[in-house]
């Protein structure tokens, strides 16, 4: 396939690139093969070629083609909650409202209707990618990477592991660290047999829920299952004033650092919110190669404190974005991408220098720094990268101003999922609103 028309893509932290008008060719694997403008030679001649195979798609005008997101935090089985009880301190909410639900996805018939809703919500949000925290049951995980590899969505899934009796309720646990453990490894393996007769993007991942809700054993049992698959890991660190306390008072260590002597950080780790992130904790996630998942709307509720986004990154820590279903109510990047520049001006108002980060900034979060977090070729508009795409129509664009940089920050402020025409995933369309199909 060959999509003539405008495009926007990440250029770096700072900068998103804008081209008026170039050919994206797709190959057979779907990979961009090439980004040619208007300018180059054989701008006409490819073109032509494709229109004689009735394979170039033209974006029509006041459309853009941008790379898909990548959300780095989901918990799935939450997706019936969003938006609930929000007003409720995050212990309280995990007891009262969270874990019953999460508890409920023992039921196969209920987690297949809730995970075809979520799935289909997020492609339709733009999310190509993500990164999904399931629940502790292997048969409900399986369930979730079956309907991914169907709707062609790339998931990274992790089965829970929780099995800490003074933390997690007696009716949603592991029943012991042997049993959370021969779970996770039964699920690795089951989930890697389904990604190759599917042929489909799934990785498995380790998921600790938090170090409150892990026993020591289970912890270091985690790390040497990372360590003999090499597989990624995700967590929560530092995302609230209780969840740092509770590791100096059961370890005499920080949060990161109890991850740390677990093996926990690694190179392929994503850790979630990080709101209360030390410049020592920066520093060994630097060292580490640890990336962080900035979930802006649901640290508003639940992280105790605006992450310093500007901070981490001159810290070279990498940084993805993460909706963090429930905790975050919405699917949409988009939302989340306003709600960090916005938390970002409330930091800076508050007193910190140099806190206010860009719509650019969060744009590269938001497409090339999930991409590095999970170290997939994607998140950009460029050669040698997945042909992961959505197309967007600026529903303003007859009454306000064409001027390019203005053009990209109303895409980011005004875009919701109907203005989301098409979504890509590898060069497969996985969403068509059929508004959007010239040729």
């Amino acid at each position: 396939m060959v999509f003539e028309g405008a495009v926007f893509s990440s250029a770096s932290f700072d900068k998103a690139d804008f081209s008026p008008k170039v050919l994206t060719c797709i190959d057979r694997s779907g990979m961009i093969d090439r980004v040619i403008s208007v300018d180059e030679p054989d701008f006409k001649s490819v073109k032509q070629t494709a229109e004689n195979h009735n394979i170039l798609h033209v974006i029509p005008k006041s459309s853009y083609l941008l790379p898909g997101f990548t959300d780095l935090h989901v918990h799935a089985p939450q997706w019936p909650q969003a938006g609930l009880a929000l007003d409720k301190p995050l212990n309280e909410w995990l007891q009262t409202y969270t874990f019953p639900l999460e508890a409920k996805y023992q039921n196969l018939d209920f987690a297949k209707k809730s995970y075809q809703s979520l799935v289909k919500e997020l492609l339709a949000n733009g999310t190509t990618t993500v990164l999904y925290f399931g629940s502790i049951h292997t048969e409900a995980n399986l369930v979730l990477a079956q309907i991914c590899a169907d709707m062609g969505q790339r998931a990274f899934i992790g089965k829970v592991a929780m099995d800490n009796p003074d933390q997690t309720p007696d009716f949603y646990r592991d029943n012991s660290a042997q049993e959370a453990l021969e779970q996770k490894e039964v699920f690795i393996q089951r989930l890697q047999k389904l990604q190759k007769e599917t042929n489909s993007e799934l990785v498995p991942v380790i998921t600790p829920r938090f170090v409150p809700s892990c026993t020591d054993e289970t912890l270091e049992g985690l790390g040497q299952l990372a360590k003999k698959y090499d597989l990624p890991i995700q967590s929560h660190c530092s995302e609230s004033i209780w969840e740092d306390q509770y590791a100096i008072d059961r370890f005499g260590m920080r949060d990161a650092e109890v991850l740390d002597k677990f093996n926990l950080l690694t190179d392929k780790a994503v850790m979630a919110h990080g709101t209360q992130l030390s410049d020592s904790d920066l520093d060994l996630f630097n060292e580490r190669n640890t990336a962080v998942a900035h979930c802006p709307i649901s640290n508003i509720f639940f992280g105790s404190s605006v992450l310093p986004v500007r901070h981490v990154h001159d810290k070279n820590v990498e940084l993805g974005m993460g909706t963090d279903i429930a905790g975050g109510y919405s699917p949409s990047i988009y939302r989340n991408i306003q709600q960090a520049v916005m938390s970002s001006q409330m930091l800076q108002d508050a007193g910190t220098r140099n806190a206010r980060i860009t719509a650019a900034n969060a744009f590269y979060l938001a497409t090339v720094g999930g991409a590095k977090a999970l170290h997939i070729p994607t998140g950009q508009i460029k050669a040698g990268y997945k042909a992961d795409l959505q197309i967007v129509n600026d529903q303003y664009s007859d009454v306000m101003s064409n001027n390019e940089n203005d053009i990209f920050e109303r895409l980011i402020y005004h875009t919701t999922k109907s203005q989301i025409n098409e979504v890509y995933v590898s060069g497969k369309q996985v969403i068509n609103r059929g508004e959007n199909n010239g040729k």
